[in-house]
Formats: structure tokens, C-alpha cells, sequence
């Protein structure tokens, strides 16, 4: 009867350790990370932030033939960790999040961005009752000396890092502003602080300030864009090396690959394509940021 006993004991041993149709093994641990886990910097409201990335995890869950999770984060900084310890395995960064997270990851790459994204731009919108007027040259944003300003969050490109980079460039210090500066947390809240009043100034991404002007989302006998930056790199996909263990060697190019076909003629795609505030994807690859890097090291959000 012992004997019986640990035979069947033996077996379901054996079985329990036996490869799942995937080919690994099937431990508590292994069966968490059989989706693909991908993530965003919240740089807009959550909600809108959840339709867009609901409906890529389904498309790319079809592509990739694997289950593909959108995992919400809390801030900037959180999407960052996030991707360091391995919660999340592809994630939308701003230019200097990108660049903050592959720093803390070897191998992580940057794969995919907007056709937009390599020459992206941030807008200064001010509230009307400031007086300020629109303008194209740089040395002009000496105008906002002494008034209230506000950044979005602390580590967003178009958001702070690149703004406070031609602020320095039109020789503009942040002690030039009326009290401290702003961090509002996310481009929609910058929006609604200026048309407040709550601030005079405030940068925000271009995009962002579009779709909300185009669903009437702005009041805009309160609030205009007054200056446009000129062009850098900023949003991108980057995935985990990790990946490459789970699925494949050549995984990441079949990530890449999904972005790109992408197609605005194919309905389903096009609402994707909307949703993400862009007409197509296109490569992209680490060496881009390097300007990113180098700003972030001279501003400090980057040791």
C-alpha cells in the first residue's frame, strides 16, 4: 500500500514540474508572467489613459499570440520602477523616462514612437487675462519674468525637462518667476490651471493641447498657446530584455513589427491609431535620446 502511495506521490510531483504548452515550467511565478505586461507614463487623465491602452492590449494580443495586460501606474516615477524590477515588460515613455529606465536595465531598447515623436514640441499656453501675446522668437519668453508658472510632472519631457531647457536658453532661471514653480502632475491638469488662473503660464505637450482644443475640451476665450519650442525627440516604446527569455530571441521585433503596421486605412486600427494622437509608428532606437540624456544630466534628473 506505501508503495502505491508514494508512486502516486511521485507522479504528481512529476506532473506538477512537467513543461505547460508554452515550453516552461509551470510555477506559481512563471504562470504570473505568461502575459505580456505594458504600461505608460500617465501623462493625461487615467481614464482616457485606459480606453487607448485597453484597446492596444487587445491588438497587440492578437498579433503577438499572447496575453498582453495594460497595468495603470500611478506617476512618472512609478512607471519607471516599474519597468526596473520587471512588473511591467513594454512601456510608453516620455524622452527622459525612457532614457532614466534604460540606464537602470541593460539591454532594454527603444523600439517604436509616433512619426510625431522625432520631432516633437511643447507649447506655453498663458491665460488671457496675463496680456501676454503669441511669439516665434526665443528670446522673447523673457516676457514671463515675474509671473506664475507651471510645469506638468517633474519628470516629463515635454512637460518640464525640455521647457526648462529653452527657458535656460532664452536666459531664464526658475527663481525668475513670481513664487515657486508649478509640477501640476499631468499635461490635462496644466491645461486647467492656467484656464483657472491658478497660473499665469504653463507647458504642455503639443498634442495633448491639440485633441483637447478639438473636443472642446479648452476654453479658449480663457487660455491660447503664446510660444512653440523647437523640435526634439520625446515619446517611445521600450521594452525588457526579459522578454526575450519568455518568448523568443525574436520577440522584440515582433513587438516592433506590430507597431508599425499599424494602418489608418483598417478601421479598428485607425480608432487605435486616434486614441495614441497619431497617423502611423516608426522605428526608433536608444541613440536617439542621447540630447535627452545630456539636458537631463545638466538639469539633475539624471545622476
Amino acid at each position: 500500500m506505501k508503495k502505491v502511495l508514494l508512486s502516486g506521490l511521485l507522479l504528481l510531483s512529476l506532473g506538477a514540474c512537467s513543461p505547460n504548452p508554452s515550453g516552461s515550467v509551470a510555477t506559481g511565478s512563471n504562470q504570473a508572467k505568461q502575459a505580456l505586461e505594458i504600461g505608460a507614463i500617465p501623462d493625461q487623465d487615467p481614464q482616457k489613459l485606459q480606453r487607448q491602452y485597453d484597446k492596444l492590449a487587445s491588438y497587440l494580443e492578437k498579433e503577438l499570440g499572447v496575453p498582453v495586460e495594460y497595468k495603470p501606474v500611478t506617476d512618472y516615477t512609478a512607471a519607471v520602477t516599474a519597468f526596473k524590477v520587471g512588473d511591467l515588460d513594454l512601456v510608453w515613455f516620455g524622452g527622459l523616462t525612457g532614457v532614466q529606465a534604460r540606464l537602470q536595465v541593460p539591454g532594454a531598447e527603444a523600439i517604436a514612437q509616433r512619426d510625431v515623436d522625432e520631432k516633437f514640441h511643447t507649447l506655453f499656453i498663458t491665460n488671457k487675462k496675463t496680456g501676454l501675446k503669441p511669439f516665434k522668437d526665443i528670446s522673447d519668453l523673457k516676457q514671463l519674468k515675474g509671473r506664475t508658472f507651471t510645469f506638468g510632472s517633474e519628470s516629463s519631457t515635454s512637460g518640464r525637462l525640455m521647457p526648462q531647457y529653452f527657458l535656460q536658453q532664452a536666459g531664464l532661471k526658475l527663481e525668475d518667476f513670481k513664487g515657486e514653480v508649478g509640477f501640476s502632475g499631468d499635461h490635462d491638469k496644466t491645461i486647467k490651471l492656467v484656464e483657472a488662473g491658478t497660473y499665469d503660464i504653463g507647458s504642455v505637450n503639443k498634442k495633448v493641447w491639440q485633441k483637447r482644443v478639438q473636443t472642446k475640451e479648452v476654453d479658449e476665450n480663457k487660455v491660447e498657446a503664446i510660444w512653440e519650442t523647437p523640435a526634439y525627440y520625446d515619446y517611445h516604446w521600450v521594452i525588457h530584455p526579459d522578454v526575450k527569455q519568455r518568448y523568443g530571441e525574436d520577440f522584440v521585433k515582433k513587438v516592433q513589427n506590430a507597431f508599425l503596421k499599424l494602418d489608418p486605412n483598417v478601421p479598428e486600427q485607425k480608432e487605435i491609431l486616434d486614441l495614441l494622437q497619431a497617423t502611423k509608428f516608426i522605428a526608433t532606437q536608444n541613440s536617439n535620446y542621447a540630447q535627452i540624456e545630456d539636458i537631463g544630466r545638466k538639469i539633475g534628473k539624471i545622476k
